[in-house]
């Protein structure tokens, strides 16, 4: 008897695999790019040297994504996984940035430094399953969707309150920062998802964050709010290579920082896993989790080799996936090579930049609530009902979370090396979690039991 293939392996058509791809790159593209626009600045490298980080950065996001979602040997989770830069590294790497005794080649040998580091102690972070019960899970996936929703509601403003301004080289008001015909488009990006969710059926309903988009970027388009200013002078061909500014310096405080970036990463990609799990219905293992913690660790030495920066399983495309339902991980493999496209063509990437971030935010705002929702199910299995101190956990946890969003300045007196820790709500939040979970609850062999049979039970539903 042949035994039934699970969604998440499922191979589909390859017209239905590049436009289910598509879908995936246009929803991450703008958070891809940030960085290296980011970093860029910070260093004052020239629009050209600009745009070569941009290439680097797609190229490198699709070769790792085929990684985590294919495998290779140990390396990667093979499930529909988005890689992409994390945030988390952007602070240490501006402050290299702006020391004139390190610069871009100590910042690739410290991104370099961290992904072994990363290798090393994947054995024992993915051990730590063993500490996120459903009380546990479902919070931290809460939180994580909360914390995507701010992405989102400023997408649709039309990017962030406050933008970088090259003449003056500060920060300046936004101007089209909340600008009526944003929220309008906005709005009905928004809108237009939810009809086409309602009562298209079939694959067309399982593109309709992507046709949303397209829609928005049309009323864009005829309303002359898109610019391809720069098109003509992008290139037709980049090939990136290796160690382009030069072979990288290593500098131990420099590798100290990203190290500690690096364990706040596997940590939050260890509760982007455990929300995957959830979405698709496919408990993974310890081994598992493992993998695709190699993996995040594997892209992090990758990028500083071509020439780009740490890497981590994006969050923003989870919520993709609980919205379409599709759980194949081979729409991500597809979504990778579109990405390698992307770095190698700079003409496709730019056309793809050219999409109003506002389009963004209306699919954004669907997208991260349905993570915040799925966490919010998952807690419906934490047996709130009959253990008082559990929502206990859920409480403060969820308000540790909140502390980075809504009072940026709170950690402000600490020692700024607990930037990494204090900056991040999701890392806040799992570790209040899992500490109140261990003071409450325990951990021993009946409780671990417990939860993965809560787990299985809530997977069963799928």
């Amino acid at each position: 008897m042949q035994t039934a293939i699970h969604p998440v392996d499922e191979k589909l058509p390859a017209a239905k695999l590049f436009t289910l791809g598509i879908q995936h790159v246009l929803v991450m593209y703008a958070g891809a790019i940030a960085v290296p626009l980011i970093i860029g600045g910070a260093l004052h490298l020239p629009k050209d040297q600009i745009a070569f980080l941009i290439n680097a950065d797609l190229f490198c996001c699709g070769l790792v994504t085929l990684i985590q979602a294919l495998g290779i040997w140990k390396f990667g989770i093979r499930m529909p996984v988005m890689m992409g830069v994390t945030f988390a590294a952007v602070g240490p790497m501006v402050a290299m940035a702006g020391n004139p005794s390190l610069g871009i080649l100590s910042i690739y040998g410290a991104v370099i430094a961290s992904g072994i580091f990363g290798l090393i102690i994947t054995p024992f972070m993915s051990r730590a399953v063993r500490f996120f019960p459903p009380v546990v899970t479902g919070t931290i996936i809460t939180v994580i969707g909360i914390t995507l929703m701010r992405v989102g509601i400023n997408w649709a403003a039309g990017g962030q309150p406050m933008i970088f301004d090259a003449a003056s080289k500060s920060m300046q008001a936004n101007p089209n920062y909340g600008a009526p015909e944003n929220l309008a488009i906005a709005f009905f990006v928004l809108v237009s998802i939810m009809l086409m969710t309602r009562y298209l059926r079939g694959f067309l309903g399982n593109i309709s964050v992507l046709l949303g988009m397209v829609a928005g970027f049309m009323v864009s388009l005829l309303l002359g709010k898109v610019s391809f200013d720069g098109l003509g002078e992008a290139g037709w061909f980049a090939f990136i290579m290796p160690f382009q500014y030069g072979m990288p310096t290593f500098d131990l405080g420099a590798i100290i920082g990203m190290c500690l970036v690096m364990i706040v990463t596997m940590v939050e990609s260890t509760g982007m896993f455990l929300a995957l799990s959830e979405l698709t219905g496919k408990r993974i293992s310890n081994e598992e989790l493992a993998n695709g913690l190699r993996a995040d660790s594997l892209g992090t030495v990758i990028g500083g080799v071509f020439n780009t920066f740490p890497y981590t399983s994006f969050s923003q495309n989870i919520g993709l996936v609980g919205v379409t339902g599709v759980r194949s991980r081979y729409v991500c493999a597809a979504a990778g090579v579109i990405l390698v496209a992307f770095g190698m063509f700079p003409k496709m990437a730019h056309v793809a930049a050219s999409i109003p971030v506002y389009v963004l935010g209306g699919a954004g705002i669907v997208m991260f609530g349905m993570v915040a929702a799925t966490g919010i199910k998952i807690l419906g299995n934490a047996g709130l009902n009959h253990q008082r101190h559990n929502l206990f956990i859920v409480a403060v946890s969820i308000g540790a979370g909140m502390i980075p969003l809504v009072a940026p300045q709170f950690f402000s007196h600490l020692p700024h090396w607990l930037g990494t820790i204090v900056d991040s709500g999701i890392l806040l939040a799992t570790i209040a979690a899992v500490t109140l979970n261990l003071f409450f609850n325990g951990q021993g062999a009946e409780s671990e039991a417990k939860a993965f049979a809560m787990a299985a039970a809530h997977s069963s539903d799928h």
